[in-house]
C-alpha cells in the first residue's frame, strides 16, 4: 500500500497536477476528438455513397420505363424511332445488370421479356396497355426498394415464361400484320418523293 499512498501523494502536489493538466488531459483531448472526427468523416462518406447509390439505382430504373414507354409505341415509330428505342433499351439493359443489387441480372432479364411483350401489343395500344406500362413500372420500383422479395418474383415469372406457349391471336396477328404494312407504305412514298424530285431537276434545268 506504501506505493499508493506515494502516488496519491504525488497526484494532489502541486508537480502532479501539473503534469495531469499539462500532460494527460490534453493526450485523452486528443484521442477523443480523433476517434469523434473519424466516426464523423465515416458517417458523411457512407451517406454520401448510400445517396450515389440510390441515385444509380433510380437512373437505372428510370432508364427502364423510358424504353417501356417507346416500346409501348413500337408499331407507330419510324425505322429511325426504332432504331433508338432498341439503343435505349439495351444501355437500360447494360445499365440495370451492373447494379450491385441482388436480382440485377434477374430483373434485366423480366424487363426484356417485358418490353418485348410491348412492342408485340404496341399495335393495338389501349387503356389495358397502359395498366401493363404502370404495373412495369411499380414492378421495377418495389425490387429497389426490396430487392430479395422482388427478385423471387421476377424468378418465378421468368420460369413461367419458359414453360408459357401461347397461341398467337389473330386479330392482333392481323393488326401487326397491318401497320407492318402501313409502315412500309409510307417508307417508299417518302422513297419516291425523293426519286421524283431528283428527277424533276434535270427537266427543269433542260428547260
Amino acid at each position: 500500500m506504501q506505493w499508493w499512498n506515494s502516488f496519491v501523494e504525488w497526484f494532489w502536489s502541486a508537480n502532479g497536477q501539473q503534469f495531469v493538466t499539462g500532460t494527460v488531459l490534453p493526450f485523452f483531448a486528443v484521442l477523443i476528438a480523433g476517434f469523434m472526427g473519424a466516426a464523423i468523416g465515416r458517417s458523411a462518406t457512407r451517406r454520401l455513397v448510400d445517396q450515389r447509390d440510390r441515385e444509380t439505382r433510380a437512373a437505372a430504373v428510370a432508364a427502364l420505363v423510358a424504353a417501356a414507354t417507346h416500346a409501348a409505341t413500337w408499331h407507330s415509330q419510324s425505322a429511325a424511332a426504332k432504331d433508338h428505342s432498341q439503343q435505349l433499351a439495351a444501355a437500360a439493359d447494360i445499365q440495370v445488370r451492373l447494379l450491385p443489387i441482388s436480382g440485377a441480372a434477374m430483373a434485366a432479364d423480366w424487363a426484356a421479356h417485358e418490353l418485348a411483350d410491348m412492342r408485340v401489343n404496341s399495335v393495338s395500344f389501349s387503356f389495358q396497355a397502359e395498366q401493363s406500362l404502370r404495373e412495369y413500372r411499380e414492378r421495377l420500383v418495389d425490387w429497389v426498394a426490396h430487392p430479395r422479395r422482388a427478385k423471387k418474383l421476377f424468378g418465378l415469372d421468368l420460369e413461367r415464361w419458359k414453360y408459357e406457349t401461347d397461341p398467337v391471336d389473330p386479330v392482333v396477328a392481323d393488326q401487326q400484320r397491318w401497320a407492318a404494312e402501313q409502315t412500309a407504305a409510307s417508307s417508299r412514298d417518302e422513297h419516291g418523293d425523293i426519286v421524283l424530285e431528283g428527277e424533276i431537276e434535270p427537266e427543269t434545268a433542260a428547260r
